[in-house]
């Protein structure tokens, strides 16, 4: 019966640099009911950098960057072979379950994020990320747009009077009503960064009988990330 996994071997190009984006399934309506405060959440966000810690220890990759219910994973060492319907059936899977065993609550529904595989040449990733913390940008004006706007109106007002507006009209509209989002914390406009970073490591050689310093990786969480450079990626590599 092994003929009928049509789809088994499918697998990304050999050698090749991908990248995976996880999605939360339905989490609008799944967030709702968990109360979150709006519009930011910190410790939703706190849960989400740990389904992406457990991300990078499990899988190592270059990179990974979220925002909102959004995980996006940089690999160069592709695992399973690069078996496409493996890589996204596990991560996905080991996404939902990290982030059902660091909340500590109770679900209405069990938590699933969807999973999808990106090919992506070097000279790719920079214009690849700086779309996605421009979504983030957008994903934060119209967040405090919209929480703002609800709390002068009804939801369906709201969500009728900002759906007529762009993205200059909700800034002016905000900072007109005492809002600066230059005073947002730098995560919630431009997302948030995990990669490996060296500490530095003072140590004592015995057999020279002196010190001397190493240097050890770490992963580290980047909420103070910059507007994305092509110079900040091709540091990571």
């Amino acid at each position: 019966m092994k003929e009928y996994e049509i789809y088994a071997d499918l697998r990304v190009p050999v050698n090749s640099k991908i990248i995976v984006r996880l999605d939360g399934r339905s989490f609008h309506s799944f967030t709702e009911k968990m109360e979150l405060e709006k519009p930011y959440d910190s410790n939703f966000y706190r849960i989400m950098v740990k389904v992406c810690k457990d991300l990078f220890e499990e899988f190592s990759p270059i990179f990974i960057y979220t925002f909102s219910d959004e995980i996006s994973i940089l690999l160069d060492n592709v695992p399973f072979n690069g078996r496409i319907e493996k890589i996204n059936s596990v991560m996905a899977s080991f996404a939902s379950s990290s982030f059902t065993s660091n909340y500590d609550g109770e679900f209405a529904k069990p938590v699933a994020f969807d999973s999808r595989i990106i090919p992506i040449n070097d000279s790719d990733i920079y214009d690849y990320f700086k779309w996605r913390q421009d979504e983030a940008w957008r994903n934060c004006v119209n967040g405090y747009g919209i929480h703002f706007l609800k709390s002068k109106y009804s939801s369906s007002q709201a969500n009728e009077k900002i759906n007529g507006l762009n993205l200059s009209d909700i800034h002016e509209l905000l900072f007109m009503n005492g809002i600066n989002l230059n005073d947002v914390e730098t995560w919630k406009k431009r997302g948030i960064g995990i990669y490996r970073k060296n500490k530095e490591v003072k140590g004592f050689n015995k057999k020279e009988l002196k010190e001397q310093i190493s240097y050890r990786s770490y992963i580290y969480v980047d909420c103070n990330l910059s507007i994305f450079s092509k110079e900040f990626f091709n540091k990571l590599f």
